[in-house]
């Protein structure tokens, strides 16, 4: 007759058997999970260590590559601008550093920089509108008849300011131009790096950044394009660089898109690399040959750097 005392006795040889058989389990599927992981561990790091090297490779191509482009920068561009002056134009979100090699390049080519003027954020800013058109009334010349009467700011301020900074039919004396440049430095709309030619350039060249972003970034983008539009008008050599083609609002996107501003502007992006701070000089160059070509590796781009002609 089986007890209690059996049924305790088989309940317990019953539980031993399986904690036994989970701890001889675990242990057996630890060492196979750990073995797994391991080996996977392992192709990361080597995958890892594969993709660091190929990195550090190609920036040394890149670091190669520009100290290349400097390398033959002179002998490309050397004496092709010489007689030719140009106004440099900085956007809100252009890097000084860029700018400066910019102007590096063109005077390597043998330009006369007449001016560099930075555009500060208040400049693209909306809510300064008003105050950018009430500066052009207020500052405009008597003679100075060809402005856009449409009431906006931005339009009518850019207007005014190349036609004091570029050669056009328009008579500014002297005088006249440092008082509209100081009244435009005075609204905190713009800086002068060094002193403004009292001879205007007939060329501008436009270096820009990313486009803006934040809630007014499609408003500011859409100002800073007013400004190269109305520089247009009066430019007889215009360039935008840019530090990329990408991005909604970008200029020289913008540019490459409307088939009329195509036509009389040169483009390049990449101008944060050597090879587009050499592309924009000789963009430069073409211009003065009559004709305007889009540069670099963004879309729209139809070759990476302008063809020199006799």
């Amino acid at each position: 007759m089986i007890n209690f005392r059996y049924h305790v006795v088989s309940l317990t040889a019953v539980f031993l058997a399986l904690a036994v058989g989970l701890v001889l389990g675990t242990a057996a599927l630890n060492g196979t999970v750990q073995n797994q992981i391991s080996e996977q561990v392992s192709g990361l790091r080597n995958s890892n260590g594969q993709l660091r090297d190929q990195v550090e490779e190609l920036q040394a191509r890149a670091a190669s590559q520009d100290q290349f482009v400097e390398q033959i920068a002179p002998a490309l561009l050397a004496g092709k601008l010489t007689g030719r002056s140009v106004l440099v134009v900085s956007g809100p979100t252009a890097d000084n550093d860029d700018r400066d090699r910019v102007v590096e390049m063109l005077k390597m080519a043998g330009a006369s920089i007449t001016g560099q003027v930075r555009l500060r954020k208040d400049f693209t800013d909306p809510n300064k509108d008003d105050a950018l058109q009430d500066l052009a009334a207020r500052l405009t010349p008597a003679g100075v008849t060809t402005l856009p009467n449409n009431g906006v700011g931005v339009e009518t301020a850019s207007a005014l300011l190349a036609t004091v900074l570029l050669q056009s039919k328009a008579r500014i004396t002297p005088d006249a131009r440092t008082t509209i440049l100081t009244g435009y430095e005075s609204l905190g709309v713009l800086d002068l790096d060094g002193q403004v030619s009292t001879v205007p350039a007939p060329a501008v060249v436009f270096v820009s950044g990313a486009p803006e972003s934040g809630s007014d970034g499609e408003d500011r983008n859409e100002a800073f394009l007013n400004v190269v539009k109305q520089f247009d008008v009066v430019a007889g050599q215009m360039v935008v660089a840019a530090s990329t083609a990408a991005g909604a609002g970008n200029p020289v996107a913008a540019v490459r898109d409307d088939g009329t501003l195509a036509k009389t502007i040169s483009t390049v992006d990449g101008v944060s690399l050597a090879e587009g701070q050499v592309a924009t000089a000789m963009a430069l160059i073409e211009q003065f040959t009559g004709r305007a070509g889009h540069y670099g590796t963004g879309s729209g781009a139809t070759a990476r750097i302008p063809t020199l002609r006799s």
